[in-house]
């Protein structure tokens, strides 16, 4: 049951250019290469820094880490420590901080986003990068408000370290970020699927494909009720909203 909602889930966040397996390795397999990373063409210019190199940031940085779908985000807090927002079930069902601590696994991420639960943990940089190269303050040229001072985005983020809401479209690590460096939560990668799903729903032949396809259904499974309001009140509702 388990593998069944792991790929539903991955089928959904592949949709959305989130690939849910992206973010840890499988359940017991180290990593044998670094992830292969990718660049937004509005950042080439900043290329990722390596991990050795945590050093150079400051508190109140901004890194990234650029996955094959999607990006990793967190607020260095100093000392080699970076806080960011990921699903978590297990800070619902324990108190246990040392077991909350160890490295969160596929089936703990899977049971956090079902549960829409998550936590602000602090790790180090080279486990938030797991080996992926960081772009560090990469936003900065894309998100129109200027950064606050660095002491308070750290300030911010350390305060909301704990259990917290989580949302796949309106909660996820990039709005823990922009809400700390900016003052305002928002998620450029959220931003981008919403306005590609509502070209989606827009499209009027989106709503005759799914009529025919309810039509298809009733004529193979037989006309009853299961069958006979979805393929009536889902197209309904796709050209109503085109």
């Amino acid at each position: 049951m388990l593998d069944t909602l792991t790929f539903l889930l991955e089928k959904l966040f592949l949709l959305a250019h989130i690939k849910l397996s992206s973010l840890l390795p499988p359940l017991g397999v180290e990593c044998a290469e670094p992830p292969p990373t990718t660049k937004r063409c509005d950042r080439e210019d900043s290329p990722p820094q390596p991990d050795s190199a945590s050093h150079r940031f400051q508190r109140g940085d901004l890194l990234e880490v650029p996955r094959t779908l999607f990006t990793h985000f967190g607020i260095y807090l100093g000392d080699d420590r970076v806080a960011h927002l990921i699903p978590d079930i297990l800070p619902a069902l324990t108190a246990d901080s040392r077991q909350i601590q160890e490295m969160v696994t596929n089936t703990r991420l899977l049971l956090g986003v079902i549960a829409k639960r998550a936590s602000v943990r602090v790790d180090s940089v080279e486990d938030f990068a797991y080996g992926a190269g960081i772009l560090l303050n990469a936003m900065d040229r894309s998100v129109r408000k200027s950064p606050l001072a660095g002491e308070e985005v750290a300030l911010r983020a350390e305060r909301l370290v704990g259990t917290v809401t989580y949302s796949l479209l309106w909660n996820n690590c990039e709005h823990f970020v922009t809400y700390c460096r900016y003052g305002t939560a928002q998620s450029l990668q959220t931003d981008k699927f919403c306005e590609w799903l509502k070209l989606l729903i827009r499209d009027q032949r989106n709503a005759m494909l799914t009529a025919l396809l309810g039509l298809l259904s009733m004529a193979y499974m037989g006309i009853s009720l299961s069958t006979t309001l979805p393929a009536f009140l889902i197209p309904f509702t796709l050209w109503m909203a085109s």
